[in-house]
């Protein structure tokens, strides 16, 4: 499904949504008062501006007596997304976000990776991949990399392990690539970017991490592993990845030495190929 067709889906999704609930004769806030979420919810929603999670979309139909057709709905159009389940939902929620802090302990977080540093993690993760879905998948990853090019660009922080800057994905060249792409961002103030060396220990958080934070809505947490990943929105817990990821910032490297670091590990990469 192309992105106008299934955003229009959606759409159709929030118009439906807004039909039966005047039709029940509830308010936004009303219902959000039943599904456990706030009425500007349920009104983003109604404009397709957020995706409800399925559990949600569960509790309309109970609350609108609608027979399961949010559920089944909200199934065939995350079936259709070009994320995996689990992270669709994180996905929509970026480009909502005001403030999104990253933590990587293994590679280049997503919305600093180059075309080709992509193209190097799918094929290393399906290696039966056909071209077509190497494409879809990069292209998914490019499209999502443009919202640090907007000037409506959400505050974003990365914190990367310095196994990120040492290991060759794709080759030295590749990696090359990454590592300047990384440090032209920093460079030009579209990213806080901080390494976690080596020397600092074990880190603070063994998997990767992301908070989101939104004007009209609470943080969320977003953390995954290389075959799931969860959402997270109990302000405890929240609060709980809140402090890891000030843990990791304060055990990272300045922003000034973790360019540097950045720009070392390139070169080298740099003289790597010159000796191949």
């Amino acid at each position: 499904m192309a992105n106008g067709s299934r955003q229009a889906a959606w759409e159709f999704f929030g118009a439906e949504l807004k039909r039966r609930r005047e039709d029940a004769g509830l308010t936004q806030v009303e219902l959000g008062a039943r599904v456990f979420v706030s009425g500007g919810y349920i009104g983003q929603f109604e404009q397709a501006i957020r995706k409800p999670q399925r559990d949600v979309a569960q509790r309309i139909d109970e609350a609108l007596q609608t027979d399961g057709i949010f559920e089944r709905m909200w199934r065939k159009l995350i079936k259709e997304e070009r994320y995996a389940d689990y992270f669709a939902h994180a996905a929509e929620l970026e480009r909502l976000a005001t403030k999104i802090c990253d933590w990587e302990p293994s590679v280049i977080p997503g919305l600093l990776q180059t075309s080709d540093y992509t193209t190097a993690l799918v094929v290393a993760t399906n290696p039966f991949a056909t071209d077509a879905l190497i494409d879809e998948r990069v292209t998914a990853r490019a499209e999502r990399c443009e919202i640090l090019k907007d000037a409506t660009r959400p505050e974003y922080w990365a914190i990367v392990h310095e196994t990120a800057l040492r290991m060759p994905v794709g080759g030295p060249k590749v990696a090359t690539e990454a590592l300047e792409h990384m440090a032209t961002l920093a460079r030009e103030r579209k990213v806080v970017l901080q390494v976690l060396p080596f020397s600092a220990g074990a880190p603070a958080n063994n998997g990767s991490l992301r908070l989101m934070q939104f004007d009209d809505a609470p943080p969320t947490a977003y953390t995954e592993t290389s075959f799931s990943g969860s959402l997270l929105d109990d302000p405890a817990v929240v609060k709980r990845a809140s402090r890891a990821y000030d843990l990791l910032r304060g055990a990272a490297l300045s922003p000034e030495a973790s360019l540097t670091l950045i720009e070392s590990a390139a070169e080298d990469f740099r003289r790597w190929t010159s000796t191949t």
